[in-house]
């Protein structure tokens, strides 16, 4: 991947999501307090599943493996974007806006897996506790994490390879605060229908795909439940809730982001910026406070910490 491609384009402008300063000054301390907090917020589930051993569990497993996609997510665009807002410039290279795209569609199929994985471990807990541990193996779960990252892999090249070598004429403006694919596709200087066909076809099956299948799944689930005792359904709806309400706003954004038929500039940015900034700290409230073994394992790891801070 060069720094320019063949037509000689080397860099990108964005024109951002506003030129008013006072909705800029807004944006970088909204900005910025959700991008410091979903860093926290992931990190802190990544320390506790893997220094608690209460949560070597599948689900959890699969959780931390989550939270690190999240993390990824808020690096790709978050920092640029802020950086970017009192800019007058703004410029990213071909090379880099390039590698943007390649991150955004590689975590994007990562975590819509993962999420499948997730509903899968649900289904299995619930519908089959006696065979939970049997079927949710180790090996189980980290096939579900080489599935997930060879899908985001082939997911993300299979459209790179299409697009990166496309020819650039004179325009490189992109009305956007971050490089992605439909966006980078119209600035080039071809017919370019057909790409853009085949970018929602591939983006649009992969995720409404993922999630019909999710769909059938909670329903499955839910159906089950209600065969449960009151006691035991409360505790699966709970943790099932937080599931759906993680899987409604990944898939919101992302399908109508690359399936509307009509897209508006002003909406699609607003929901870039709801899901490059405030997702990936939802993701971890969500789980968190949903969860009570989650919040007294955490608690578990700040009183071994602040022992050993004694102690040493």
């Amino acid at each position: 991947m060069g720094g320019a491609n063949r037509s000689g384009v080397s860099e990108f402008v964005f024109l951002g999501l506003t030129n008013s300063w006072d909705v800029q000054l807004f944006l970088f301390v909204f900005s910025s307090l959700f991008y410091v907090a979903s860093m926290m917020g992931n990190s802190l589930i990544i320390f506790t599943v893997v220094f608690d051993s209460h949560l070597h569990s599948p689900m959890y497993f699969l959780l931390a493996n989550l939270s690190f996609i999240d993390l990824g997510v808020s690096c790709v665009t978050s920092p640029k974007m802020i950086y970017d807002l009192f800019r007058k410039h703004k410029v990213i290279s071909f090379r880099d806006c390039v590698t943007q795209i390649f991150f955004i569609h590689v975590m994007g199929g990562v975590e819509m897996v993962l999420l499948i994985a997730m509903a899968f471990d649900r289904y299995v807990a619930i519908c089959k506790p006696l065979h939970y541990l049997t079927i949710m193996s180790p090996r189980m779960c980290i096939s579900f994490l080489v599935a997930a990252w060879v899908v985001g892999l082939i997911h993300s090249v299979v459209q790179l390879a299409f697009v990166v070598n496309l020819p650039f004429c004179s325009s490189n403006m992109m009305d956007s605060f971050f490089c992605d694919l439909p966006r980078f596709i119209k600035l080039a200087c071809i017919d370019t229908r057909k790409l853009e066909f085949m970018v929602t076809t591939n983006s649009g099956f992969i995720s409404v795909g993922s999630l019909i299948i999710l769909i059938i799944s909670y329903i499955v689930i839910i159906v089950s439940v209600q065969k449960h005792s009151s006691g035991g359904s409360s505790k699966a709806l709970s943790t099932l809730s937080a599931h759906i309400s993680v899987v409604v706003l990944f898939f919101g954004p992302l399908i109508f982001i690359y399936t509307w038929p009509s897209p508006s500039t002003h909406l699609d940015k607003f929901l870039a910026l709801f899901d490059a900034v405030v997702t990936p700290f939802l993701n971890p409230v969500i789980y968190t406070f949903r969860n009570q073994e989650m919040k007294m394992s955490m608690k578990r790891v700040f009183r071994q910490l602040l022992r050993y801070r004694r102690i040493s």
